[in-house]
């Protein structure tokens, strides 16, 4: 049986300059042949993806039939990796590999990996839920060394402030949306099936369901950007949709955080100029700020324990504190609806118990609705109700459970 390394990450940690010391097979102290390694990642897949699309690379549609960019989330973890695996490799190197799979697929890949005893592993692990059962080695990386894992900690911030109050109060709705027999197909693909889910102000919802049900044509329907709803008895922010609303108009109700957001502040932002933005719905400030504008950044950066760092640059934040900018970026205004898509994706566990008590927080202090996205159950994050998407053949249909 080979070694299994679970190295655990932090938001903190160099996990980049270490896996290019692991790849150039330069870390000794794991004990394990790093002459042939090969590396299982997200970013690994997307560049076979790309190899497809630029050079044509048939190695996926000769072995399977179809490209690698073709096949769903799970279908193209488990396939890459067995491409990985059929080379002449000395141990597989794996970067957070259950992220942004639903709960099935995770289930999959890990029994997928968990035959893998005779082929050593090193898994880069931001969950420690995530740890393999066939580990044999644990290890916390700290910048590109290795120590020991200590136990897990608690947040080292708790929310003792609270919540900064709004410039001007949001116009209330008493229903933000409300799905009705709602049905959507994609030419002859049924997606949804007789979807009715209706959401009110103030309260706290998770959406659930796996790849491929259907979740993010629903928040497109909600957002505006998708114009399956019209004819359909779907209402948005009290009009029913097709009744003459703008897109803009939709979107000045929702603030909307998804981590891939981040790929649009790669500039030199600072921390205050960040939270202005979200007053006013631009991606970084081209006019000069207002005093009230000015204040209310301040106020949020206080909350978040940042008073002091309004002038750092947003890229140097480490990814956990990146998230909570983010959020209280979308807050600033108290929108009447808060979608957070997928939001603890690449988070270390405290990390991201802290962005979820901050979620809760924003639940329990302000009227504004929150819809949570996450394939995760999250440990401490407090919905009181659950809407699950349950894919079938006539397309996915919806059940409401309260928590």
């Amino acid at each position: 049986m080979g070694r299994h390394w679970a190295i655990f990450t932090t938001n903190e940690s160099n996990k980049k300059g270490f896996l290019k010391l692991l790849v150039q097979g330069k870390i000794d102290e794991l004990e394990i042949d790093l002459s042939r390694p090969a590396l299982y990642s997200r970013a690994q897949i997307l560049k076979a993806i790309q190899e497809e699309e630029i050079h044509d690379d048939p190695t996926y549609l000769k072995a399977y039939g179809q490209s690698l960019g073709s096949m769903s989330s799970g279908e193209r973890k488990k396939r890459f990796l067995e491409q990985l695996l059929s080379q002449n490799i000395s141990c597989l190197i794996l970067d957070n590999p259950f992220d942004h799979l639903d709960l099935e697929g995770q289930q999959a890949l890990r029994q997928q990996l968990e035959t893998l005893e005779k082929t050593p592993t090193i898994c880069l692990l931001s969950r420690r839920s995530d740890a393999l059962s066939i580990t044999t080695n644990t290890a916390l990386l700290e910048n590109t060394s290795l120590i020991e894992a200590p136990e897990e900690r608690e947040p080292q911030f708790v929310w003792t402030s609270p919540l900064p109050k709004p410039i001007h109060s949001p116009a209330p709705f008493k229903s933000l949306f409300a799905f009705k027999n709602v049905n959507v197909a994609y030419e002859d693909k049924p997606v949804l099936q007789d979807i009715s889910w209706e959401v009110k102000q103030g309260e706290f919802w998770q959406l659930k369901g796996p790849n491929g049900s259907g979740k993010s044509t629903i928040l497109s329907m909600v957002s505006g950007d998708n114009p399956k709803g019209y004819g359909q008895e779907l209402y948005l922010f009290g009009h029913k949709k097709g009744s003459g609303e703008s897109v803009w108009e939709l979107k000045k109700h929702i603030g909307y955080f998804t981590p891939s957001l981040l790929d649009s502040f790669k500039g030199y932002h600072t921390l205050e100029n960040m939270i202005v933005s979200g007053l006013t719905d631009s991606i970084g400030l081209y006019t000069r700020p207002k005093d009230t504008q000015i204040r209310k950044a301040k106020e949020w950066l206080s909350f978040l324990g940042l008073a002091d760092k309004a002038e750092r640059y947003f890229h140097e934040l480490s990814l956990g504190y990146k998230h909570l900018i983010m959020i209280a970026r979308a807050m600033t205004k108290h929108p009447p609806l808060l979608i957070l898509d997928e939001p603890t994706a690449g988070l270390d566990d405290e990390s991201c118990r802290l962005f979820t008590s901050m979620v809760n927080k924003i639940s329990a202090e302000s009227d504004t609705t929150i819809v949570f996205v996450s394939h995760r159950n999250e440990p401490g994050l407090a919905p009181k109700k659950i809407y699950e998407l349950t894919p079938g053949p006539s397309g996915a249909t919806g059940k409401t459970t309260l928590v």
